[in-house]
């Protein structure tokens, strides 16, 4: 089983930062991409950014520019660092783990956290 724990949600004025983080941690040998989704009230939920292990990243239109995503492979952990926040990035944002290789040859698809809200005030 793997366990993702997103940290770093809160409450910040437009035009602000904030950084979020996803540790991912047990039965773990390697993982192929990691990401941030997030969900606004009444809205699906969306990618926000990837990242793969090689480092290679995909974002989404709405946040190129604004967004930075980055990993440590040694400690299985994604970020997002959000700069010049709208208030339409107001969202629960979740972490994802894709395509996850476990120690003992387990395969697993995805893994979710459990989500860290984002409010962006006007």
């Amino acid at each position: 089983q793997v366990q993702l724990v997103e940290s770093g949600g809160g409450l910040v004025q437009a035009g602000g930062s904030l950084r979020l983080s996803c540790a991912a941690s047990g039965s773990i040998f390697s993982i192929n991409t990691m990401g941030w989704y997030r969900q606004a009230p009444g809205k699906r939920r969306e990618l926000v950014a990837r990242i793969s292990s090689g480092g290679s990243t995909n974002y989404a239109d709405s946040v190129k520019g604004r967004f930075t995503i980055s990993r440590d492979n040694g400690k299985n952990t994604v970020y997002l660092q959000m700069n010049s926040l709208k208030p339409e990035d107001t969202a629960v944002y979740y972490c994802n783990a894709a395509h996850v290789l476990a120690p003992d040859g387990f395969y697993g698809v995805d893994y979710w956290g459990k989500g860290t809200l984002v409010t962006v005030s006007s």
